[in-house]
C-alpha cells in the first residue's frame, strides 16, 4: 500500500473537502494519508492573512479580485507545450519549496496530491528540481475552468473535472491528463434514495406548502452579488428560496426577516437538505454546485462571484451540465423548467450526473503503485486511462 501526502487549503471550504474526501477514500482502501494545509507552510500569521485578504476583496472589492485574476490567472499568450513554456510560478511557490520538502523528507509519502492551485506550483517545482528524489506529484483540479495557475510541467498527472479541462492541461503542459469527475462525498447520491425521513423534508414541505424549494448558495463565507434580492425575487415568484448564509451571521440576520424566505447558517446535514430540494442557484461554480449534481438538483449559475466563479459558471455552462442564467428573466425561466418534473429536468439531472466518470482515489491509488509505472512508463499515462475508461459509475459511488 501507497504513503500520500495531500495538500489542500484553508480558503473557504472546498479544497479542503476534497482533499480529506480523497483521504477517506484512500485510507478505506488501505493506504496510509497525512493532510498538509497550504497556508500552514507560509510564515506564522501570513496564512490567516492571505485567507483575509482573498476573503475582503471578493466580498467588499470584487473588481479589485477581478483585476487580479486577470493579470495572474488568466492565460497570458505564454507558449504552450512542455517545450518552452515557463510555468508563472511566482516568488511564493519558490519561497515554500524548502517548507514543503521539509515535510516530505520528515513523513517520506510515495506521492503528492495537490487540490489547490498554488498548492500544484510549490509541488510542481520541487519535483521538476529534484527529479527522482521527489516523490510523483498529481494535481485534482477543483475548477471547471482551469486558470494558468493550476498548471506546472513539473507535476506528473492532473485529475480533471471535464474533456475540455483536461485538454487545456494537456496542451499547456504536455503532462497526463485524465478526466474522474468531481470528488463529493456518497452521502450525496445516497440521500436521496434513502427510505429514512430527514428533518428537512419536514421542515421544507412545512414551509413549502407546495412551492419548490430552490436553494441560493453563497459559500462558506457568504460571499455574492444581491442574494437578499434573488432570495425576495424566488419567493415572489412561487418558490421557497432556501438561502444558504455559510459562516456570515450578518447575511444570515438580514435574509431572516425576508417574508417567505427560509436563511440558513452553515448547514452539516447539507446531503438532506438538498435530497428535499428542487433546483440550486449557484454564484461559484464549486463545492455546493457538484455536490447538487451528485444529488440530483438541477444547478443554474446566476450572478457568479469574480474571476474562478464567473468563469465556472459559464464552462460548466458551455458542457452542458449546469445553466447559466444572465438576467432575471432567464433565472425565472431556467426555473420554471428546472425545479419542476419534466424532460428539461430529466435531462439536466442526467447530465449532472454523468460528470462522475471515475473514482479519482482508486485512479491515484493505481498510478502510485510501482508496478504500474514500472509497467506503463514514469507518468503511467496508459494505465491509468485504462482505468478511467473501465472504472466508470454513478456520481458518488
Amino acid at each position: 500500500m501507497s504513503r500520500f501526502l495531500v495538500v489542500g487549503a484553508s480558503m473557504g471550504a472546498g479544497h479542503d473537502t476534497v482533499a480529506y474526501e480523497l483521504g477517506g477514500r484512500l485510507r478505506a482502501a488501505g493506504h496510509r494519508t497525512a493532510h498538509l494545509d497550504y497556508l500552514d507552510l507560509l510564515p506564522a500569521g501570513a496564512g490567516s492573512g492571505l485567507r483575509a485578504v482573498y476573503r475582503t476583496a471578493v466580498r467588499h472589492c470584487p473588481w479589485a479580485y477581478q483585476a487580479v485574476y486577470s493579470a495572474f490567472f488568466r492565460e497570458g499568450g505564454a507558449p504552450t507545450g512542455r517545450r518552452g513554456w515557463a510555468p508563472d510560478t511566482g516568488p511564493l511557490a519558490a519561497a515554500l519549496e524548502s517548507r514543503l520538502l521539509s515535510v516530505v523528507d520528515r513523513w517520506r509519502p510515495d506521492a503528492l496530491v495537490s487540490t489547490f492551485h498554488q498548492a500544484a506550483q510549490v509541488t510542481g517545482r520541487l519535483r521538476a528540481a529534484r527529479g527522482a528524489d521527489c516523490p510523483p506529484s498529481a494535481v485534482v483540479v477543483t475548477d471547471f475552468a482551469v486558470h494558468r495557475q493550476w498548471l506546472h510541467p513539473g507535476n506528473d498527472l492532473y485529475l480533471c473535472l471535464t474533456d475540455a479541462a483536461a485538454a487545456r492541461v494537456r496542451a499547456t503542459t504536455g503532462r497526463t491528463a485524465e478526466v474522474c469527475g468531481p470528488v463529493v462525498p456518497a452521502a450525496f447520491t445516497a440521500a436521496r434514495r434513502t427510505t429514512t425521513p430527514s428533518r428537512w423534508a419536514g421542515e421544507v414541505e412545512r414551509r413549502a406548502s407546495g412551492r419548490p424549494v430552490v436553494l441560493v448558495s453563497a459559500g462558506a463565507w457568504g460571499v455574492g452579488q444581491g442574494l437578499t434580492a434573488t432570495a425576495r425575487l424566488l419567493a415572489g415568484a412561487g418558490h421557497l428560496p432556501v438561502l444558504l448564509c455559510g459562516k456570515d451571521d450578518g447575511l444570515r440576520a438580514r435574509a431572516a426577516g425576508l417574508p417567505g424566505v427560509l436563511a440558513l447558517g452553515w448547514v452539516d446535514d447539507l446531503p438532506d437538505l438538498m435530497a428535499a430540494s428542487s433546483a440550486l442557484v449557484d454564484n461559484a461554480a464549486g463545492q455546493t454546485a457538484v455536490q447538487a449534481l451528485a444529488a440530483g438538483v438541477p444547478v443554474v449559475g446566476y450572478r457568479p462571484i469574480p474571476g474562478h466563479g464567473a468563469e465556472g459558471v459559464r464552462a460548466m455552462a458551455a458542457a452542458g451540465i449546469t445553466e447559466h442564467a444572465c438576467d432575471v428573466n432567464a433565472l425565472l425561466s431556467s426555473l420554471n423548467r428546472l425545479a419542476h418534473p419534466g424532460a428539461d429536468r430529466d435531462r439536466r439531472i442526467a447530465a449532472g450526473r454523468a460528470v462522475f466518470t471515475a473514482d479519482p482515489a482508486a485512479l491515484m491509488a493505481r498510478w502510485a503503485d510501482p508496478r504500474t509505472r514500472r509497467a506503463a512508463g514514469a507518468e503511467g499515462s496508459g494505465e491509468i486511462r485504462q482505468v478511467a475508461r473501465g472504472r466508470r459509475r454513478p456520481a458518488g459511488g
